[in-house]
């Protein structure tokens, strides 16, 4: 949802308001189940820029990443690469090529297949990352170490809390809020952890960037406070 950036005002700002928008949402029920958000959503895809970091082999290309392509005995085609804003990079010859959700081998099978076509017979290209830009998540609320946490490999709703060294005695685990955006749309689904925890739900799959609010006694009391410093116009657009 909110893209984690170096903290400055703005970021602050702009997470405060996401948390007091949680807070309007969880306020809909003083405990258990409940308020508007729903639950188990299905279509709760990934966020627009897919930014969780899967296992060593399988990782995916995103923007911004640094990239070193290597053709074997063609000097003037091997070089280093910052994948742009918008998931692409300017390869020498045939031009802007995608390369975000792609794995580098995939990405080595894409430039071998244009190069082919007209310039080179049977290439080698071999892609590998120089640089990955940092995947986090923010975790909130009823946890006992809120703040920024790095992402490393898949990641799911139960691990996240863990990195957040779990949940505090007031915690209601049968709301947990997960922030994102999709098709540039903020969204919102709520996750029962304690049936996740006895095998009776799925546990989600958590993306970078995601934002997580554990429900609690103690983080309402936080939300109401910040609602009252804040104007209602600012927290209630956030949603729309």
């Amino acid at each position: 949802m909110s893209r984690y950036v170096k903290a400055d005002w703005a970021t602050r700002a702009q997470r405060i308001v996401w948390l007091a928008a949680g807070a309007a949402l969880l306020n809909g029920c003083a405990s258990g189940r409940g308020g508007p958000i729903p639950y188990n959503v299905q279509d709760f895809r990934a966020p627009d820029v897919e930014t969780v970091a899967p296992p060593l082999s399988q990782q995916k290309i995103g923007p911004l990443d640094k990239i070193r392509v290597t053709v074997f005995q063609v000097q003037d085609l091997t070089g280093e690469f910052t994948v742009d804003a918008s998931g692409n990079i300017d390869y020498p010859l045939i031009g802007t090529v995608a390369a975000q959700g792609l794995t580098p081998p995939e990405l080595s099978q894409r430039i071998s297949q244009r190069l082919a076509q007209r310039y080179l017979r049977n290439p080698n290209v071999q892609v590998a990352f120089l640089e990955q830009q940092q995947q986090t998540i923010t975790l909130d609320g009823s946890v006992r170490q809120p703040g920024v946490r790095e992402i490393r490999g898949e990641t799911s709703l139960l691990r996240a809390v863990a990195l957040g060294q779990g949940t505090t005695e007031d915690a209601n685990l049968q709301r947990v809020l997960v922030f994102r955006t999709i098709e540039g749309q903020r969204m919102a689904a709520a996750f029962d952890l304690q049936a996740i925890r006895r095998g009776q739900a799925e546990d989600p799959k958590i993306y970078g960037n995601d934002i997580i609010v554990v429900d609690g006694s103690r983080t309402r009391q936080v939300w109401r406070d910040v609602l009252s410093a804040l104007p209602l116009l600012g927290v209630f657009t956030l949603l729309r």
